[in-house]
This record gives structure tokens, C-alpha cells and sequence, in this order.
């Protein structure tokens, strides 16, 4: 049986890393048990349920996040430069996951740790000539095109723990070949995710600065 003390914090861990072998759907607290030497029932004394593991589960992802993030922040950067920056971040720290977006989407944070960098990017854009509401509406615009980028980048890009797999183009285009122009919008939205995730964020900055943004 374990001898380390069992917490939160290690058990969210173990859960992280088998996350990677196992994918959301494959992950259970009686997997996680089992790696780290304990009986299930002695999760349920630091978490109810599932979801309750997620959210520490994400929330320890948003400290990893931050810790990286953090240091890469440069002062005296442009409005579109830090948010551009910022969402890059989070779509790579979600990639190191599997299924990495799927657990951070929709979770209720446990601690405070997105407060501080919440609060430093939303100055940034307040000082830039945003108003308080615009620049809300501004962060989560661009945070929730990130989040589900990734959610469908995860999901019909290959399988990285077998390297393997994919959206398969051919097959779909030959379902579309009545819809000539849907059968080739494969190519764009299932293929070179990196150029195009940098297209729709431009696009999405772009907009937000037409539209947020006080003149």
C-alpha cells in the first residue's frame, strides 16, 4: 500500500498523467487508485465525484500553465501581441494533454490561481482603451475560439498516443462529391491545425479590435 501522503494535489497528478494512456473516456478514480496503490473509496475522501476530480484536474493544469506563461509575458507588449500570446499558450499547454481541452473546458477552478493573470491581461486591454465590459468580452472571445479549436483538433486530429488516425479526407470527400465546395473545405479544417488555429485567431483579434475596442 502507498506510503506517501495522499492529497488533492498528487492525486490530481496521477490522474494527469494517465490521462495520456487512457483519454477522458478511459479515465476512472478506480484507474487512478489502482497507480497509486490505494483502494478507491480513499479518493472519495478528497473528491465527491468525477467531475470534482476534472475540476482540480484542470486547475492544476492552469497552475502548470502559469508558471511558463508567466515568465514569457513581456512589458510594454501591444494589446493584440499579449492576447495573441496568451491564447497561443493555452492551446500549447492544452496539447500536452490528451483530451486536454475536453478536461479544462467547463470546470469550476478550485483555487485562485487564474486570478492574477486574469486580472494582468484584462489591465492590459483596459489600458489599451477597452472598457472593463469590452474587455471581458474581448478575453473570453478569444479564450473560448481557443478552447474549442483544440476540443475539435483533439478530437478529429490523429491520436497522440498512437501517433495514428485521423480525420480521413478521401472518405469524406467522396461522401460530399455532390457538394464540390464542402468536399473540399476538408483540406482547410482538417489538416495543418498550427496555420490554422493562427488564421482564425487573427481573424478573431482582428475582430475584436473592430468591434470592442473604444475608438
Amino acid at each position: 500500500m502507498a506510503t506517501t501522503p495522499l492529497d488533492r494535489t498528487r492525486v490530481a497528478r496521477t490522474a494527469l498523467k494517465l490521462l495520456n494512456e487512457t483519454g477522458l473516456d478511459g479515465l476512472s478514480l478506480r484507474a487512478i487508485a489502482k497507480e497509486l496503490d490505494v483502494k478507491a473509496p480513499a479518493l472519495y475522501w478528497h473528491f465527491k465525484d468525477k467531475q470534482a476530480l476534472l475540476d482540480e484536474m484542470a486547475t492544476e493544469m492552469l497552475r502548470r500553465m502559469n508558471e511558463e506563461l508567466v515568465a514569457e509575458l513581456l512589458p510594454g507588449t501591444g494589446w493584440q501581441e499579449a492576447l495573441t500570446a496568451a491564447m497561443r499558450g493555452l492551446r500549447r499547454h492544452l496539447l500536452k494533454y490528451r483530451d486536454g481541452a475536453k478536461v479544462y473546458s467547463g470546470t469550476h477552478f478550485t483555487d485562485l490561481s487564474y486570478a492574477a493573470p486574469m486580472e494582468a491581461h484584462l489591465r492590459t486591454l483596459t489600458e489599451a482603451g477597452f472598457t472593463p465590459g469590452g474587455a471581458a468580452r474581448a478575453w473570453l472571445t478569444a479564450y473560448s475560439y481557443t478552447i474549442g479549436f483544440v476540443i475539435e483538433e483533439q478530437s478529429m486530429g490523429p491520436d497522440p498516443a498512437k501517433e495514428e488516425g485521423g480525420y480521413d479526407l478521401a472518405a469524406r470527400a467522396e461522401r460530399l462529391a455532390a457538394y464540390p465546395l464542402a468536399a473540399a473545405a476538408g483540406q482547410e479544417m482538417f489538416r495543418d491545425y498550427d496555420g490554422g488555429f493562427e488564421k482564425g485567431l487573427t481573424a478573431v483579434v482582428t475582430g475584436i479590435g473592430a468591434t470592442l475596442r473604444e475608438s
